[in-house]
């Protein structure tokens, strides 16, 4: 009776089913920040909830401290969401001065009382979940990573492909940018380092929907979600992990 279920046609016609990419929803339009609300899985806590809804992997947010002294895993521009005074990211240092970055908790949203990591304790807390991470170098991290001061540069890619180099064999990691003039030195740098590998694999994004606090429906994305696995896409990111891997129930196997 199993055996003529697992060969049923019905079930036999049901695409694979894809691999979820958690992505922490952002809000668009003008003073965006002021209304976010610190959805993106760039601590621990974060990632375990999205692994807990679904997730096999997730994308995340890379920033450099000032001249590129220390990767960190942030998303906004300043510390808004943060203890302590509003700075950018790019004007302090990781654990120095009275502004630093290290030790600031999360005031807001969903993981109030979480820190900022590193990219190297995200990538541990990453592999002890056994998550994929899908990194956006954040377009901020210019300051350093396309800085004309050689020492700058050097020291600020060594933060981004250090961590990577001691871990990719062990876990998939993944690097992209939306700043044009940050993946072409991406592509470069890693070429150079023999971590080609590390800038394919990503998931497609098909959801239409712009995020916003409280979020749009997620029912805005079932066409696309249909489209998506129809194209037997093998990742999808989205906003929307827990009802994305609920939806799938049924469509896929």
């Amino acid at each position: 009776m199993l055996a003529s279920l697992l060969t049923s046609p019905s079930l036999s016609a049901l695409p694979a089913c894809p691999q979820i990419f958690g992505h922490g929803g952002y809000p668009t339009g003008p003073n965006a920040w002021e209304r976010d609300q610190v959805r993106q899985p760039n601590n621990p806590t974060a990632i375990r909830r999205y692994k807990a809804w679904g997730a096999s992997g997730v994308e995340a947010d890379l920033q450099l401290t000032k001249d590129g002294t220390k990767a960190v895993m942030w998303h906004n521009t300043s510390t808004w969401g943060l203890t302590g005074t509003k700075k950018n990211i790019t004007d302090i240092w990781w654990a120095a001065g009275d502004t630093a970055l290290q030790g600031r908790t999360i005031n807001r949203g969903l993981f109030p009382g979480e820190t900022v990591y590193t990219f190297r304790a995200w990538l541990t807390a990453m592999k002890s979940a056994g998550m994929v991470g899908l990194v956006e170098i954040k377009p901020e991290a210019r300051q350093s990573l396309l800085s004309s001061d050689a020492t700058i540069k050097s020291r600020a890619w060594a933060e981004v492909l250090g961590p990577v180099k001691e871990s990719y064999r062990s876990q998939e990691i993944i690097l992209y940018s939306h700043d044009g003039a940050i993946t072409a030195e991406l592509r470069r740098q890693v070429s150079a380092a023999g971590l080609s590998q590390v800038l394919s694999g990503g998931p497609v994004w098909p959801e239409v929907t712009d995020w916003e606090e409280p979020p749009p429906s997620w029912r805005l994305n079932e066409n696309a979600w249909q489209t998506a696995l129809q194209s037997g896409a093998k990742r999808v990111a989205t906003d929307y992990t827990p009802q994305l891997k609920t939806w799938l129930q049924g469509k896929c196997q």
